[in-house]
C-alpha cells in the first residue's frame, strides 16, 4: 500500500510537470498556491468469502483552459458530449468561460473513458482539455444485488444510505493534499514552502452476505413479486446458530451503477424500515411464551370456538366452524386465531408484553442499517380485552420483517435470541484483520419450551397442516404462515381485501441450521402465506441447505395430532 502511495504521488508530480501541466499551471497561477488532492483509497464492502460488493475504481476530472479553447468551444464540445455523455451546450458555455485559465468539466470519469476523451480532442486538432485530479469512482460489480443493503456513495463522496452510511467513517479513509508555492506564471518555486498530507487508505468491511444465496434469494423473491403483482417484497435467510446475515433481499430494488434509477422509494432499505402486521407468523411466539411457562405443549388440549366477542369486536378463524377439539400443535398446524386467542388467555397483558420485549419487539434489532424502526408495541397498560386477543395471533402489533424473523430464530437456536449481524470484521490497509464486537445473545424462552414450539411449526408442514408444499424432502421442515389485513397509513384502518402475506420456517428441524423468512406486500387478490409467500420459502431454504452441504437426515417428521 505505502508503495502504492507513493506511486500514486509521483503520478501526481508527473501531471504536474508534464502531461497536465497547462491546466495546473492556470489554476496556481489565479490561485498563488498550487494544492493537489491526494484522494484517499475508499475501503471496499466483501462478501463473507471476500468478494468484492462494492468497490472503488480510478476515476479523473476533467478539466480545460478556457483561453486555449474558447475559438473551438463548439467543435471540441461535440467531442466531448459524444465521449462523456455530457450536454453539448453546457460544454460551450464551459470552454468559453471568460477571466478563467481553470474550469471542470466533468467528475469522476473512468480512467478508460478520460484517456479516450483527451485522446479524441487532441486527434482532432484541438488543445487545452486536460485529465486532473484522482476521483475514485465507487461501483458495485453485482449492479442490484443487495443493493438495498449496501447503499450508495453521495456525489461528495460520503456514505449516503445503507452500510456506505452506517460505515463511512471506517470506509472512507482520510483524503491527503500537495500544497505548493506557485509564480505568478504557475510554476513551482525552488525552495519554496511545501507540504504533502499522504491520504489514509479507508478500511474494508466484510458481511456475513453470501454473495451466491443472496443473488438466488433476490431472483426468486423478483420472480414472486412479479407473479404475484406485490407493492413490495423481502426475504431473509439467517445462520440458526449465530444470527448471522446470510442474504437480504430486497424490492423494489436499484443499481447504484445508474444513478438516474435511484428514488426514494426503491432503495428504502424494506427489511427494517417498513413496519406491517405480522399475521399468524407471531402465534408461534404466543405459543412459545405459553410453553415456557408450563401453560401448553403439542399435545394440550383446547376445546376452540367458533367466535368470540371482546370489547364489541368479534374475531374468528379464517374458516367458518363450530366448536373444535384442537390440541395446541393443530392450532398451529390449522393456524387457528380462536384456538390461540383461547390459550393466550392464560396470560395477563404486562406478561404477554413481556415476552414481546424479550423477543424483540418494539426496539431496533441493532443490525446496524441507517433508518431502522423498532416497530410498535404498545404499553401493556393501554391494552383493552380485544388488543390482547389480536396481539397474540399477529394484528394490533407493528414489525419489521428483521424483528419477525430473529425471534423466530430464536425459537430454532433452542430459546436463545441472537442479535441479528450484517457484518463480522474489517481488513485495514496492511491487511490485517480485526472482528466485529460479538452480537448480542440470551435466553428467551427454555430449550424445552422451544422444541415444543418446533414440533408444532412441523405440524405446518406435515398431512393435515397448512402448508404441505413447503417442505423440504428429506429434511424435517418447520414452518408457519402469515396472512394479516394492511392498514391504511394514512386512516389507520384496515384495509378489506389487501394483505401482507408471509411464511417463515428453519431446516432441519431436528437440528437447525437456516432460518429463512418470506414478506410480501399487498399481492394481488388478497394472497396468501402458503400460496405465495411458501414457495419461496421452499426454493430458498432448499438452495441454501444445498449450497452449505447439510445432509438429509431422512428422518419424519413426529406425527403429532391435531385433533382430540
Amino acid at each position: 500500500m505505502i508503495a502504492f502511495l507513493l506511486s500514486l504521488f509521483a503520478a501526481r508530480l508527473f501531471q504536474l510537470q508534464g502531461v497536465d501541466a497547462n491546466a495546473y499551471a492556470a489554476k496556481a497561477a489565479e490561485e498563488g498556491t498550487q494544492k493537489i488532492a491526494l484522494h484517499a483509497e475508499r475501503g471496499e464492502i466483501l462478501d463473507r468469502d471476500g468478494e468484492a460488493l462494492a468497490t472503488s475504481i480510478d476515476a479523473w476530472a476533467i478539466t480545460a483552459d478556457p483561453t486555449m479553447t474558447d475559438d473551438d468551444a463548439p467543435k471540441i464540445a461535440a467531442i466531448l458530449a459524444r465521449k462523456l455523455d455530457l450536454d453539448y451546450f453546457t460544454l460551450v458555455e464551459k470552454l468559453r468561460q471568460a477571466d478563467t485559465q481553470f474550469v471542470y468539466l466533468a467528475h469522476q470519469v473512468p480512467t478508460w473513458k478520460a484517456d479516450k476523451a483527451i485522446e479524441a480532442v487532441e486527434s482532432a486538432g484541438f488543445t487545452g482539455v486536460f485529465r486532473n485530479e484522482r476521483e475514485p469512482l465507487r461501483t458495485y460489480p453485482g449492479g442490484t444485488l443487495a443493493a438495498n443493503t449496501l447503499g450508495i456513495v453521495n456525489a461528495d463522496g460520503l456514505g449516503g444510505a445503507g452500510l456506505e452510511r452506517e460505515y463511512d467513517s471506517e470506509l472512507a479513509g482520510e483524503d491527503g493534499e500537495a500544497t505548493y508555492e506557485v509564480s505568478p506564471s504557475g510554476e513551482r518555486i525552488p525552495l519554496a514552502d511545501s507540504t504533502v498530507k499522504e491520504p489514509e487508505p479507508g478500511t474494508d468491511v466484510v458481511t456475513t452476505i453470501d454473495r451466491d444465496l443472496q443473488w438466488y434469494a433476490q431472483q426468486r423473491l423478483q420472480q414472486a413479486v412479479h407473479e404475484t403483482s406485490s407493492d413490495w417484497g423481502v426475504v431473509i435467510v439467517k445462520d440458526v446458530k449465530t444470527g448471522e446475515v446470510l442474504a437480504l433481499s430486497q424490492l423494489p430494488t436499484f443499481d447504484a451503477n445508474d444513478p438516474g434509477s435511484i428514488t426514494p422509494d426503491n432503495m428504502n432499505a424494506r427489511a427494517v424500515q417498513n413496519v406491517y402486521e405480522p399475521g399468524s407468523v407471531q402465534k408461534v411466539i404466543t405459543m412459545a411464551a405459553l410453553a415456557d411457562q408450563g401453560l401448553v405443549n403439542p399435545r394440550t388440549k383446547v376445546r376452540v370456538p367458533g367466535s368470540m366477542t371482546l370489547d364489541g369486536f368479534t374475531i374468528g378463524d379464517y374458516w367458518g366452524h363450530g366448536t373444535l377439539n384442537l390440541t395446541a400443535a393443530g392450532i398451529i398446524g390449522l393456524s387457528s386465531n380462536m384456538g390461540t386467542v383461547t390459550l393466550s388467555q392464560q396470560m395477563n397483558d404486562k406478561n404477554m408484553h413481556s415476552y414481546l420485549e424479550d423477543f424483540g419487539f418494539g426496539e431496533p434489532t441493532g443490525i446496524g442499517l441507517p433508518g431502522e424502526s423498532g416497530g410498535i408495541l404498545a404499553d401493556p397498560d393501554d391494552w383493552s380485552r380485544a388488543k390482547h386477543a389480536t396481539i397474540s395471533f399477529g394484528q394490533g402489533i407493528s414489525v419489521t420483517a428483521m424483528q419477525e424473523a430473529s425471534a423466530i430464530e430464536a425459537i430454532a437456536n433452542g430459546g436463545v435470541y441472537n442479535e441479528p449481524s450484517l457484518v463480522s470484521g474489517y481488513v485495514d490497509s496492511d491487511g490485517d484483520e480485526t472482528q466485529a464486537p460479538e452480537p448480542d445473545s440470551h435466553r428467551v424462552v427454555s430449550k424445552d419450551a422451544a422444541d415444543d414450539v418446533t414440533r408444532m411449526m412441523e405440524a405446518v408442514t406435515s398431512p393435515g397442516g397448512t402448508a404441505t408444499q413447503t417442505k423440504i424432502a428429506g429434511y424435517r421442515t418447520a414452518g408457519k404462515t402469515g396472512t394479516a389485513w394492511r392498514v391504511d397509513p394514512e386512516t389507520g384502518s384496515y384495509v378489506r381485501g389487501q394483505n401482507t402475506v408471509s411464511f417463515a420456517g428453519f431446516a432441519p428441524a431436528d437440528d437447525p441450521r437456516f432460518l429463512t423468512y418470506v414478506v410480501l406486500d399487498n399481492p394481488a387478490g388478497g394472497g396468501s402465506g402458503s400460496g405465495d409467500a411458501g414457495p419461496v420459502f421452499h426454493d430458498v431454504m432448499r438452495a441454501a441447505l444445498e449450497r452449505y452441504g447439510v445432509p438429509p437426515t431422512g428422518e419424519r417428521s413426529p406425527r403429532t395430532p391435531l385433533y382430540w
